[in-house]
């Protein structure tokens, strides 16, 4: 058996292990998939957030920016998984939600640093957080996941102003005060620096939603790493090719 078929064995589901779970996930995935699309990499996380939030709607409210089409943010964040980029996440749960299969990146969470800078300054635990891991470099060519804290992703934000560049970016904090403000302020920056960022509209998101996503990042780089996928195909190639099989047949 072949390097790639024995990661592709040991690595078919990144969260189901037994067979009854994997069946139950597959089914789940193959009714998600009757009502979204299936033809690009921005599908797959569009899928994958329906899946998460239990919500078909919810395909329509995730964004893609920061890169030349939608795919543009998966293959960024597909490339840092397999690159062995560090996923940094904004608190525990979040990092909790990511798997640790399938992949060989270090898994960070923010909060518990800064803790000096947030007595000074009366500033929230997370976004000091932030600030702190920005200081030693983090955050450069890392994938940043937020999934609870506006004001993580406002200060994340903030370092991408001052320069740094992370390789990719989810960002879908939840709640009633600032969270749709903190959203559209990682895609500000996402859209002005070129950094790309896989993030939602309206009030809801959340750590379990942010954890999938970026799962769904890990699985799109096995799928390359399988010989399953090209990463570099844009979407509109990827279409292309859709269309000229379909006319073949």
């Amino acid at each position: 058996m072949s390097d790639s078929q024995e990661f592709e064995q040991e690595y078919a589901d990144l969260g189901a292990t037994t067979q009854n779970a994997m069946d139950i996930a597959e089914t789940s995935m193959d009714i998600v998939r009757q009502f979204v699309p299936d033809e690009t990499l921005a599908d797959r996380i569009r899928q994958k957030s329906v899946h998460s939030m239990g919500d078909i709607e919810f395909q329509h409210l995730i964004e893609f920016t920061g890169g030349d089409d939608e795919d543009a943010p998966v293959r960024a964040g597909a490339r840092a998984v397999l690159e062995e980029a560090t996923i940094v996440t904004d608190i525990t749960m979040s990092k909790a939600g990511i798997t640790g299969r399938g992949h060989n990146c270090e898994k960070r969470k923010a909060i518990g640093n800064g803790a000096e800078l947030a007595k000074e300054t009366g500033m929230t635990r997370t976004a000091a957080s932030v600030l702190e891991l920005d200081k030693q470099g983090v955050y450069d060519g890392a994938i940043a996941t937020i999934g609870n804290a506006p004001t993580a992703a406002f200060a994340l934000a903030d370092c991408i102003e001052n320069g740094t560049r992370p390789a990719a970016i989810v960002a879908t904090p939840v709640g009633f005060v600032k969270a749709e403000e903190s959203r559209q302020r990682i895609r500000g920056v996402s859209e002005e620096y070129d950094v790309p960022a896989i993030t939602n509209v309206g009030r809801r998101g959340g750590s379990g939603l942010a954890a999938a996503l970026t799962n769904e990042l890990i699985h799109v780089a096995k799928d390359v790493r399988t010989d399953d996928l090209e990463l570099e195909v844009t979407a509109d190639a990827r279409a292309a090719r859709v269309e000229s099989e379909s006319e073949d047949e």
